[in-house]
């Protein structure tokens, strides 16, 4: 069964109305205090003032004892009745009882309940009048007082609730008027949650809520262009991936056409004169050409051989030796650039790298080499290629570090080959990092950082 929860403006009416009940409590029991004093007060004050009344006739009677009889004296006290606050017992000397004051008439018949009485009533003493015959009893008698603030007290509770109530009611309007935007943002983020980015809040008159709505509109916004820019770049992956499989089609088809055509025709050319170099032995003139047609179309059918090799797409999966490649490629170009000095580390070792990825670093060098060929102005150039192990991750780490003029080099990227953005999507492609700063001692240093996982060849287990 699911658990029902309240409302936000339902718990906070909920806390204040506490707050407000436990502030009554309080006042409440201030007034409890102050009515056992009162109580106190007032029946004292009724029980001395009866005392000093039957005491005046008790003494006339002492003083007078023909005059007041003990019937003229019980005839005075019955005619006083019930005094406030007190009731009056008479006795004679045997202890027996002559005479008892009638029950109030005030309220007859209620009484407080037993636990506010013993929180609001105080011990009161019973005071004895000796009247000559008899004797008068006077008991103070807090009952009625109790009574009616026992009453009070049901008032003021009474009104008290109702109050709180009323102010449990004010409280959830105006909070549920003051956070009804709250439902707007609440939609808003639901609707975000479920991929939509278009929707705005407006800015709220609440201050605090003014700012959260500037706060989701900012987010809205960068989440926004964040979504446009992974589109963006998911289409241009798709564009390349098209290309590329249209330049693998390109180079099948001009393979084909190179092997059906060129390399047959060479093949036909080099048999004629194969043929004719055999029957022209004893005529040296026309023996040496054939000879020399023979061993030039011999070089022409290598060279179409190592074309069609570099036009044959090869597997992905098929693992290079990433440092040989590079360091071919380097040797060569030392050659060419022999004013600038180059530094070669080639630490990859046995790690199985994809073909692709291992052109994808060749062609980075090429890209970064060319740079500082043409525009760094360097005198000396480091490779690195190495492994690294970060925690868990396995990297693959190529860098290029030149003394050349540093960072305004990069300049350069625009006009050479792919150039920078080409070099980012190569390194994107396989999941990874590149950057450019500033190397040890001036010049520039680009580097780039490839996840293993992502392209390293698993071994078969014989």
């Amino acid at each position: 069964m699911r658990r029902l929860t309240p409302s936000l403006h339902t718990r906070i009416s909920l806390v204040l109305t506490a707050l407000a009940a436990v502030l009554v409590l309080a006042l409440g029991g201030l007034w409890l205090k102050q009515s056992r004093a009162s109580i106190h007060e007032e029946v004292e004050a009724a029980s001395r003032v009866a005392e000093q009344l039957l005491s005046v006739a008790a003494h006339e009677a002492r003083a007078d004892p023909p005059t007041w009889s003990s019937e003229r004296l019980l005839a005075h006290v019955q005619a006083i009745g019930r005094i406030r606050a007190n009731a009056l017992e008479v006795i004679d000397r045997t202890g027996r009882q002559v005479y008892l004051s009638p029950q109030p008439i005030y309220k007859s018949g209620r009484f407080a309940p037993e636990w506010f009485v013993a929180v609001v009533e105080t011990e009161f003493a019973t005071r004895l009048i000796d009247a000559g015959p008899l004797t008068l009893i006077l008991r103070p008698d807090a009952s009625r007082a109790t009574l009616d603030a026992w009453d009070d007290l049901c008032i003021m509770a009474g009104w008290a609730g109702v109050l709180l109530v009323a102010l449990f009611f004010a409280a959830r309007l105006a909070l549920y008027h003051a956070l009804r935007p709250l439902g707007l943002v609440m939609a808003a983020l639901d609707r975000t949650g479920r991929g939509r980015f278009d929707i705005r809040l407006p800015v709220f008159s609440v201050p605090e809520l003014g700012r959260l709505a500037s706060a989701f509109n900012g987010m809205a916004d960068r989440v926004a262009e964040a979504v446009n820019e992974n589109v963006r770049l998911e289409t241009e992956h798709e564009l390349g991936e098209r290309v590329h499989l249209r330049l693998e089609d390109e180079r099948r088809s001009i393979a084909r056409e190179l092997h059906d055509e060129l390399a047959q025709g060479i093949t036909a050319v080099r048999a004629l004169a194969g043929a004719i170099a055999q029957r022209t032995d004893d005529q040296p003139a026309l023996h040496g050409h054939a000879q020399s047609i023979v061993a030039v179309t011999g070089q022409m059918q290598d060279g179409v051989r190592n074309i069609l090799e570099h036009l044959r797409p090869r597997s992905a999966v098929e693992s290079v030796d990433v440092d040989e490649m590079l360091q071919r490629y380097l040797e060569v170009w030392q050659h060419h650039y022999p004013d600038i000095a180059l530094g070669m580390t080639l630490e990859v070792g046995d790690l199985p790298v994809r073909d692709d990825v291992a052109q994808a670093l060749l062609r980075i060098v090429q890209e970064g080499l060319t740079n500082v060929a043409r525009h760094a102005a360097a005198s000396r150039v480091d490779v690195l290629l190495r492994q690294l192990h970060d925690g868990r991750e396995n990297w693959l780490e190529l860098s290029l570090a030149d003394n050349g003029r540093g960072l305004g080099a990069l300049s350069g990227f625009s006009g050479c080959g792919l150039g920078l953005s080409g070099m980012r999507e190569r390194v994107a492609a396989f999941s990874g990092e590149l950057r450019f700063d500033s190397a040890a001692g001036g010049g520039t240093r680009l580097c780039v950082r490839l996840p293993a996982s992502a392209f390293v060849v698993e071994r078969e287990i014989s």
